[in-house]
């Protein structure tokens, strides 16, 4: 049997029956699914639901073949049951290991111990959280998530509990329900530990609504400046902290991948309408995403198929194809001979220059390369579509202003100091007029169809450098760690991530090269140290401020 022989023979036996998502894409249909979108930022919101339903037919849907993600509790993580991942939280809890309660403790003592420093929460829901705990201690343990303690950006909703994102505009806003996506978490057993700290209505990475900054990275908590990566920067410190077991944020610029690339988790940013944002305070009608932030694939598998299905007070997320099997999904295959490999066959396009260079983050790219060809991964140099940078660049880029301006228009004409530090963004959506508009609508289509017609046409997911491209058009994303780098202002070492990006629906394919990834490397397994308590004081003491060209850059 010749070599291509046997590499043919290995991946047919890892090949499942149904296969990744992206197989079965009708990629003109989700052309027409985004300039229903577009047309529905634009005020006619019925159109999503019903171009879309055209398009893909009815919603079907297919339950998870395994109840939960496999998960090996090891016994030294017992004795720190903030070190276990969801997965193995809720594997502990179903056997009787632990209790919700006691797993809940620990969590509200960390917080307790260390959140002076790293300043992740804004609002800890201690009794709540410890009678739910009680409350599920009760019960036989079912959902994927049963009593597991997450933690939740403060712009989505949560019934009884104060949801200001971070801003002067809703700072006394208690909502009478929760959030589609913090509902499904709470049916899935999930207890909600409190509310973290977030960019001013999501723009920065977190800080007052003045500016002053709060979050720092859980990997350098003495060095304020370094950056913990977007607006959902507290809902990444939480989880890398150890104050939570698991997360969500919203990304519409990169707030879900940025923060889980910069502190060493495993950030899944779906392909827009995947989970619904019904009670999520808005940023972009047709750029915003919900989604997970985790310590590493399986529990990002797990976080997203308990949050992700129709929502009919979502119109974004009705008539998409059917949820998959994420569960199976991020398990690696087998070879033939027993290695572990990605369960599907797959092309990794590499787009120009990512390996060039001899600094750290390249050897890191180099290194995850060359682990993905082991891992029956097929990778190949792909080219950019025409005119990449143009459609990617902020001449098209700022057409998403006037969607974030329009819902707020009676605060700016009520107090302009409501927006804080985040208020010239707003003001840049009143000026764009209706003609540039437009041209970035079209001009958003064309790289739409570019990106599937001739990126795609070359591979089956493709890395990138930066979330914008896929962010403009909702394509789903995934970061995960590839490795670690010094940093000379901490002292200390930061890590490293790569950043894929999928076809529409392609969450399920994602998955299924981070979840084999981690399998073979131990990069999602590290965690940051415990910052000393000299470290507390110092940060209580200090607390900087973002500069003006600072804030510009961050709400570009």
């Amino acid at each position: 049997m010749s070599a291509p022989q046997r590499r043919d023979r290995e991946r047919e036996a890892v090949d499942v029956h149904d296969g990744p998502l992206d197989r079965e894409l009708d990629r003109r249909a989700f052309l027409t699914r985004a300039a229903a979108m577009s047309a529905a930022a634009a005020g006619t919101l019925g159109a999503v639901g019903t171009a879309s339903a055209a398009a893909h037919g009815q919603p079907r849907h297919a339950p998870p073949r395994r109840r939960h993600a496999r998960a090996t509790v090891h016994d030294a993580r017992l004795g720190d049951l903030t070190e276990l991942t969801a997965v193995e939280a809720a594997a502990a809890i179903r056997r009787r290991q632990i209790s919700s309660v006691e797993l809940t403790q620990a969590h509200l003592d960390r917080i307790a111990r260390y959140d002076g420093t790293y300043k992740a929460f804004n609002l800890v829901l201690v009794e709540q959280a410890l009678a739910r705990a009680k409350q599920l201690d009760r019960r036989r343990p079912s959902g994927l998530l049963h009593g597991v303690p997450v933690a939740i950006k403060d712009n989505y909703w949560t019934a009884g509990a104060l949801t200001t994102a971070n801003s002067h505009v809703f700072r006394a806003f208690v909502p009478t329900e929760d959030a589609t996506s913090v509902a499904r978490l709470l049916a899935a057993g999930a207890i909600v530990l409190g509310k973290t700290q977030m960019g001013p209505l999501a723009t920065t990475r977190a800080t007052t609504p003045d500016g002053v900054i709060t979050t720092v990275n859980a990997w350098t908590p003495n060095t304020p400046a370094y950056d913990p990566g977007g607006s959902s920067s507290g809902s990444a410190t939480a989880t890398a902290g150890r104050l939570a077991c698991s997360s969500i944020g919203t990304q519409t610029g990169g707030s879900i991948t940025a923060p889980s690339n910069q502190q060493n988790l495993t950030g899944l940013k779906p392909t827009v309408g995947r989970t619904s944002l019904y009670g999520v305070i808005p940023l972009s009608y047709s750029r915003d995403h919900s989604g997970p932030l985790a310590r590493d694939a399986k529990d990002a598998a797990t976080m997203l198929q308990a949050m992700a299905g129709p929502d009919p007070k979502d119109p974004r997320t009705l008539g998409l194809p059917r949820v998959p099997d994420f569960l199976s999904a991020v398990e690696p295959g087998r070879t033939y001979r027993g290695r572990p490999c990605v369960r599907w066959r797959t092309t990794l396009g590499l787009i120009p220059g990512y390996l060039d260079g001899t600094s750290a983050t390249a050897r890191a790219r180099q290194a995850m390369v060359a682990t993905f060809r082991d891992l029956g991964v097929t990778v190949k140099e792909v080219t950019l579509p025409d005119e990449w940078d143009l459609l990617t660049g902020n001449a098209f880029n700022n057409v998403r202003l006037p969607e974030r301006t329009e819902p707020f228009l009676p605060y700016l004409k009520q107090d302009l100091k409501l927006f804080g530090v985040s208020l010239n963004s707003w003001m840049q959506g009143l000026f764009l007029s209706g003609d540039e508009w437009i041209k970035g609508q079209r001009a958003k289509h064309v790289l739409l169809e570019r990106v599937l017609d001739d990126l795609f046409a070359q591979c089956d997911v493709v890395v990138q450098t930066s979330p914008v491209p896929f962010d403009i058009l909702g394509l789903p994303e995934i970061a995960f760690p590839i490795g670690f780098q010094p940093n000379a202002a901490s002292g200390r070492d930061v890590s490293i991530g790569a950043l894929f990006g999928g076809q529409p629906y392609a969450e399920d394919r994602l998955l299924a090269l981070a979840g084999a990834y981690q399998a073979v490397t131990d990069w999602h397994e590290r965690r940051p140290a415990d910052p000393a308590p000299a470290t507390v004081a110092r940060a209580a003491a200090s607390a900087p401020k973002l500069t003006a060209e600072e804030v510009e850059r961050l709400t570009q």
